[in-house]
């Protein structure tokens, strides 16, 4: 899920992840299956699969699991072909949410998808409806260290191709334009960095305060409710929730 702070919602969310790790490495498989449909079986030559390795690497996946999940998008151990299916919709309060799902089946996910947003007071929209509230960006989050120089690191990252570079109190967060996200990961992989977290991430342009705590209590049911599903893969608003509010 991103919001206000990606670092934020990575350490909010880290006991909640350790506990589900084998859900989280269920759905990078299925990226790695659209990555390997889309392009082949060979990092080398399939930039799309080279940055789902790097997101799995930075969610602690085992080399055996990635390379399982590549053989079995292959053809090797499975034929379920899988598609990606984007929602969106608004959650009470006016918050605007993208749902970016993988499925091997539309009907039900599309169900799933309808009912999380009906049983939390908001409403499923049609394609467009919220998503040009929000920037496609690379985002590359990298743990900040006593070894890590701020100003150095910022010239690496311009350097090898980003836009900026923001400072959070426990993490740098380097954003890219989606098409160069892989040759900024790649050449500061290169200089010997690794992420908490390296995807390409929807960046909402503003955020919805919301003052009324039922309604943020029906945002927050329909925000879990969606990643507990096993077919979502992200799920992006742009709502200030309690934690971001604490950052400002």
């Amino acid at each position: 899920m991103s919001g206000h702070s990606k670092w934020h919602n990575i350490q909010a969310k880290k006991g909640k992840a350790d506990a589900a790790r084998g859900a989280i490495f269920t759905k990078i498989g299925r990226e790695i299956a659209i990555a390997v449909r889309s392009g082949g079986a060979n990092p080398d030559s399939n930039n799309k699969l080279r940055d789902v390795i790097a997101k799995a690497k930075a969610n602690n996946m085992p080399n055996d699991n990635i390379k399982r999940s590549i053989q079995k998008a292959s053809g090797e151990l499975s034929n379920v072909v899988y598609e990606e299916i984007t929602y969106e919709g608004y959650a009470p309060g006016g918050v605007a949410v993208i749902v970016k799902t993988i499925t091997d089946n539309r009907n039900r996910t599309a169900s799933d998808v309808r009912h999380c947003f009906a049983k939390n007071g908001g409403n499923l929209g049609t394609t467009g409806s919220v998503s040009f509230m929000f920037d496609e960006k690379g985002l590359l989050v990298v743990e900040r260290t006593p070894g890590i120089d701020e100003e150095e690191l910022m010239m690496q990252a311009l350097d090898a191709g980003a836009e900026d570079m923001k400072t959070e109190e426990d993490a740098f967060e380097i954003y890219t334009a989606p098409n160069d996200f892989s040759a900024v990961r790649e050449a500061l992989e290169a200089q010997g960095l690794t992420f908490l977290s390296a995807e390409v991430d929807m960046i909402p342009q503003n955020t919805v305060a919301v003052a009324d705590e039922d309604t943020l209590k029906n945002i927050q049911k329909l925000l879990e409710m969606l990643e507990e599903n096993d077919d979502v893969q992200n799920v992006y608003h742009n709502a200030e929730l309690p934690e971001e509010d604490e950052e400002e």
